[in-house]
């Protein structure tokens, strides 16, 4: 899916000259002259960038930052500022937003900012998906497969897992066998990583 950079800004020269410098450099933009456009047209499923003008007349670019972080989007947002602004865009990027940049800016450096905001993008949409894969994996595990895994993430010998279980140590085996298949995993290493890749505790149940 092509990435697109969001450009939020009141100024329509502002807009139309970021426009152009993306263009040049082949990237896909979307305009928008205020927030409240922007908010009724954004998809988060969408890859990309916010570039997002602080001083805007219906929604300032704090405000409107709020609220797509409070919509739960991670779309990287980098903020535009002049200089009486720049406590405010510091503020924005403690709170998460990627990047600020003050007007006027320099076109290398927006373009290298651009670029930087849409590849950190396309990694967190990367990784999301594989650790979405791994959590299905999990979830098709049996309620004693998982316990089972829970063992073997600590390092628990077979015999110790079938003591502490109550089970034998064939049935442990057998468990064990079918949690590597179902989570595609060669050796405990691979588990261990695959349960760390889904933020899975690793104490024994």
């Amino acid at each position: 899916m092509t990435a697109t950079i969001h450009i939020v800004d009141d100024d329509r020269l502002a807009r139309e000259s970021l426009k152009w410098l993306a263009e040049s450099a082949h990237l896909s933009v979307c305009e928008f002259e205020c927030g409240q456009d922007f908010l009724d047209h954004f998809d988060d499923a969408l890859p990309g960038c916010v570039v997002l003008d602080v001083r805007m007349p219906d929604i300032n670019g704090m405000e409107l930052y709020a609220r797509v972080k409070e919509a739960g989007a991670t779309i990287p947002v980098i903020i535009v500022t002049g200089h009486a602004d720049v406590a405010m865009a510091v503020r924005a990027m403690k709170a998460g937003a990627y990047d600020f940049i003050e007007k006027p800016y320099n076109d290398a450096l927006m373009l290298e900012l651009l670029q930087s905001a849409i590849a950190c993008d396309r990694d967190k949409r990367e990784r999301k998906t594989r650790v979405d894969d791994v959590q299905r994996r999990i979830e098709r595990l049996t309620p004693r497969e998982y316990e089972v895994m829970k063992y073997v993430l600590c390092s628990k010998q077979n015999k110790i897992i079938a003591a502490e279980l109550g089970i034998s140590i064939k049935t442990v085996e057998l468990h064990r066998a079918n949690l590597m298949a179902k989570m595609n995993a060669t050796s405990p290493t691979e588990l261990v990583r695959l349960a760390m890749m889904a933020g899975l505790d690793q104490g024994v149940p």
